[in-house]
């Protein structure tokens, strides 16, 4: 160290793996290389020694070899360093000397700026830079950054990027530059040694400053697809349940505002000629309501016109308390009223027929066929209950042919015997004389009585009332009824020609012994008589039907007109017999 000899030492770190290995043997020395203050030499082992006035980077020591002993231990401490002597600074290519020993040198660092070149300061000298086994190998720039920092453009999180060489910084006087030296290749972002760095190799997420990986734009997107369905998920959740709770107020407090009330938009007036409204919409114009006054009692009744002629059909029980010289005035359905009166009534079938004159506009009443009708057949009752005139009500046929009696006096005379029409279209007092109507808008019946819960009919009671059973004459009969009324102002009955006994409580109807008047109960001459029938004998049948009392045959009778055939099965001295007879006919009430 004395004597301005180059001393021989080594380098307190250790070299790094990615530092060009030292040379092998039968290498050809490298060329010089001049440091920033003084000349490096190279020994033919391929070691870098410095000269005496060789400076270190950015220290105020070097390090020295050997213990306090002077033995190389393996021990490192730091030697000042001896000034250069100005003598000494010689050309460079006078600096390069021969090795002292032949054993190998370790590699030394590749040349890096001191930290007072960053700062714009003369730049330290240059560290000796190890010779390379071939010629052409590049000699970077810089040494290896120890945090083994990515590229340029691509620093990590984890270490700061490495030094910037200033090409302003220019080095001292006298001191020769090294030539140009292409740059090294950079560190892989995985610290990867510059000799096994793949270009192609995928690059690792970059970590955030707490070690996370950072997401991936596909990670950035679910994630703000998710935020986005569960905000709208919990908006719809929190819409609903505020609407609900809205309109629960709104329904409880009746609104905020004033109450307009929806309402259905005008529609057609017509309506479908077999519809209840149909039916009625065409028999209405021909219905008639009748207010009777006499000298004892007065009531109220309906009717229906039978022609353009003003004849008018209503029951014998509407228009009998007028009697002789009582008062009918007849309401139509337009409004205007007229006078009518009596042409004929009877009290046996319990119809009557009344005139109007002066009127015009008449529309007559079509009338249908009792025949055709069936249990179960819809039907329209018309009237006036409780004088509400033009009352329409509706149902069904629920029976034919019920025998039924209805008015008379206490001594059992003017009793009406009907082979009725049943129907649960309600009726009631008032709807008496009023059509019961089929699904075509025509007249099948007359509605005649009613069968109340407490037995009576008197309309100021307020016991009678319809309870479904309502009871009207068929039409077929009223039809020749009202013809006879029109035509003779008299009406005929159909008769057999015998009296019955009416308190007979068997089955069947029996003859009696003797007439009321004392008579014989078999009129001499008569149908009866004609066809064999004898006081006594009990008549179970009609035309195959069965008869169970008087008041039954008499009605099935009067269902037939004067001259028709009927067949009859008798029981006499218990045996039974067939028999053939004619009607005949009566006038009156008989």
């Amino acid at each position: 160290m004395n004597e301005g000899k180059p001393t021989k030492v080594k380098w307190w770190s250790r070299p790094r793996p990615q530092d060009p290995p030292g040379p092998t043997e039968g290498a050809a020395p490298a060329p010089d290389v001049v440091t920033a203050g003084g000349v490096a030499e190279v020994s033919p082992g391929g070691a870098a020694e410095l000269s005496p006035g060789t400076a270190w980077p950015d220290a105020g020591e070097r390090p020295r070899a050997g213990g306090d002993d002077g033995h190389d231990d393996g021990d490192y401490e730091l030697e000042r360093p001896k000034p250069a002597h100005p003598a000494e600074a010689a050309h460079p290519a006078e600096a390069v000397q021969p090795a002292e020993a032949a054993e190998p040198a370790e590699a030394a660092p590749l040349p890096a700026h001191s930290t007072g070149a960053l700062r714009g300061e003369a730049p330290v000298e240059q560290r000796a830079t190890p010779a390379t086994p071939t010629a052409e190998r590049p000699v970077p720039l810089h040494a290896p950054d120890p945090y083994s920092t990515p590229p340029y453009g691509r620093p990590g999180p984890w270490a700061p990027a490495p030094p910037v060489q200033h090409p302003a910084a220019t080095p001292p006087q006298g001191t020769a530059l090294p030539p140009p030296q292409a740059p090294a290749p950079s560190p892989s972002p995985l610290s990867t040694p510059w000799q096994n760095y793949d270009p192609w190799a995928p690059v690792p997420a970059p970590l955030q400053q707490n070690g996370a990986a950072v997401a991936t734009r596909d990670q950035r997107r679910g994630r703000v697809r998710k935020t986005l369905i569960g905000g709208a998920v919990l908006l719809a959740l929190v819409s609903g349940g505020v609407g609900g709770i809205t309109g629960a107020y709104l329904e409880r407090n009746g609104g905020l505002g004033d109450v307009q009330l929806p309402q259905a938009g005008a529609e057609p007036i017509g309506r479908a000629p077999d519809s209840v409204a149909g039916i009625a919409a065409r028999a209405l114009p021909s219905v008639v309501t009748l207010h009777v006054t006499g000298t004892a009692e007065s009531g109220t009744g309906t009717g229906f016109v039978l022609d353009d002629r003003g004849h008018i059909l209503t029951n014998n029980h509407v228009v009998e308390p007028a009697g002789a010289d009582g008062d009918i005035s007849v309401t139509f359905h337009s409004g205007d009223t007229a006078k009518a009166t009596v042409v004929g009534r009877d009290s046996g079938y319990d119809l009557a027929v009344v005139k109007v004159t002066g009127v015009t506009g008449l529309k007559p009443m079509t009338l249908g066929n009792s025949d055709n009708v069936q249990v179960g057949d819809p039907v329209v009752a018309i009237g006036a209950p409780f004088d509400l005139e033009g009352t329409v009500t509706s149902g069904i046929i629920s029976a034919k042919q019920r025998p039924i009696t209805a008015g008379g006096d206490s001594d059992g005379s003017d009793v009406s015997y009907v082979d009725a029409l049943q129907t649960d279209a309600p009726i009631n007092p008032g709807n008496s004389g009023g059509p019961l109507l089929d699904a075509q808008a025509r007249v099948i019946g007359i509605n005649s009585a009613i069968r109340s819960a407490a037995g009576g009919s008197d309309p100021d009671s307020g016991q009678a009332g319809s309870i479904g059973l309502g009871f009207a004459i068929p039409v077929n009969q009223a039809r020749r009824v009202a013809e006879e009324l029109i035509n003779t102002g008299r009406a005929t009955h159909p008769v057999i020609g015998v009296t019955l006994d009416m308190d007979y409580t068997g089955d069947g109807a029996r003859v009696g012994t003797k007439s009321g008047d004392g008579g014989p109960a078999v009129t001499e001459g008569g149908p009866g008589d004609k066809a064999g029938i004898e006081p006594g004998d009990v008549i179970t049948e009609v035309d195959g039907r069965r008869v169970h009392s008087g008041e039954e045959l008499i009605v099935k009778t009067r269902a037939h007109r004067p001259g028709d055939r009927l067949e009859l099965t008798l029981e006499r001295d218990g045996k039974e017999r067939k028999i053939s007879l004619v009607l005949g006919s009566s006038d009156g009430n008989r």
